[in-house]
C-alpha cells in the first residue's frame, strides 16, 4: 500500500502574526515557519501505518515556493520515504491545491491520502473534501481514530452526539483531527540524513492545472484588543457591575 500525505508550510502556531498596514493580508516576513500542525498529525499516522507493515511506501507532497522544501525535509526526518514539491509562486487557494494534488495522486496512485483537516493560516477546511470529490474517492473528515485492514479503512470521528464510525473502501481520502495522535520529534541523525535527501520538484505550470484564484480578499484586519479585566471587592459589587454591563440599571 502506498500513502500520500500533503503538507503545508505555515507560520509557526506559537507566533503572533501581523496584519499589513494596507490591510492586504498577513505579514509573515521574518517569522519562523513550520509544518502545519494538522498535517504533522496526518504524517505521524502515516508513519505508524508504514512502521506496522500495513503500508510499504510513504510519499509527502507540498505545493508552494522553493522554501517549502524545508518542511518536506522535516517530513523526511520524521519517517517519509520520498518527498515531492509542486513548485509555484502563485498564492494558492484550496481549489487550486486540490487540483494539483489530484494530478499527483493520479501519477502516484496511492491507496490512501491522509491530510490535515485544515491549515492554520486560512482555516478553510476545504482541500480534503475537494480532492476526494475530484478523484471520486470515499472520504472521512476529522478522523480521531484510523484502522486500515486490507482494502478497507475504518474511521472514527467526533460529532455533536458522540462518535461516528465510517467504513471506507480504498482508495480514499482521510483528514486528521487533533485527537488522532501525538506526533513524534525527529531524531538528530534523521534530521541530518534528511538534509541530504533528494526532493523531486515539479513545476506547477507544467501540470496543466488552472491555478486562477476564485476568491478575492477585500481586506484583512486584526481583531479588536480585549479590554482589561476589572477586580471587585465583593459579590455585591460584581453583581452591580454585571447589571450595569447588561443595561439593567438598579434592577435586582
Amino acid at each position: 500500500m502506498k500513502l500520500l500525505v500533503p503538507i503545508k508550510w505555515v507560520v509557526d502556531y506559537q507566533l503572533r502574526v501581523r496584519v499589513r498596514e494596507d490591510g492586504s493580508g498577513v505579514d509573515a516576513s521574518g517569522l519562523k515557519m513550520s509544518m502545519n500542525p494538522f498535517d504533522e498529525i496526518a504524517l505521524e499516522e502515516a508513519v505508524r501505518l508504514r512502521e506496522s507493515g500495513i503500508a510499504r511506501e510513504l510519499v509527502v507532497v507540498s505545493c508552494g515556493t522553493a522554501a517549502s522544501q524545508e518542511t518536506l525535509r522535516t517530513a523526511l526526518a520524521m519517517g517519509a520515504d520520498r518527498a515531492v514539491l509542486i513548485e509555484t509562486d502563485v498564492l494558492l487557494q484550496p481549489l487550486a491545491v486540490a487540483k494539483l494534488l489530484k494530478t499527483l495522486a493520479q501519477r502516484e496512485l496511492p491507496q490512501l491520502v491522509i491530510m490535515g483537516k485544515q491549515a492554520i493560516d486560512d482555516d478553510a477546511n476545504q482541500t480534503a473534501q475537494m480532492l476526494a470529490a475530484m478523484l471520486g474517492w470515499p472520504q472521512a473528515t476529522f478522523a480521531s481514530k484510523l484502522q486500515v485492514t486490507g482494502t478497507t479503512a475504518i474511521v472514527s470521528r467526533e460529532i455533536d452526539g458522540g462518535l461516528e464510525t465510517l467504513e471506507l473502501s480504498l482508495p480514499a481520502v482521510v483528514s486528521a483531527d487533533l485527537r488522532l495522535n501525538t506526533p513524534r520529534y525527529a531524531s538528530l541523525p534523521n534530521v541530518m540524513k534528511a538534509r541530504r535527501a533528494p526532493i523531486e520538484c515539479l513545476p506547477a505550470a507544467g501540470l496543466g492545472v488552472d491555478l486562477q484564484p476564485r476568491l478575492t480578499t477585500v481586506r484583512v484586519s486584526a481583531p479588536q484588543p480585549r479590554p482589561a479585566g476589572v477586580r471587585v471587592d465583593s459579590v455585591e459589587a460584581l453583581a452591580a457591575r454585571l447589571r450595569e454591563a447588561l443595561g439593567m440599571g438598579g434592577e435586582a
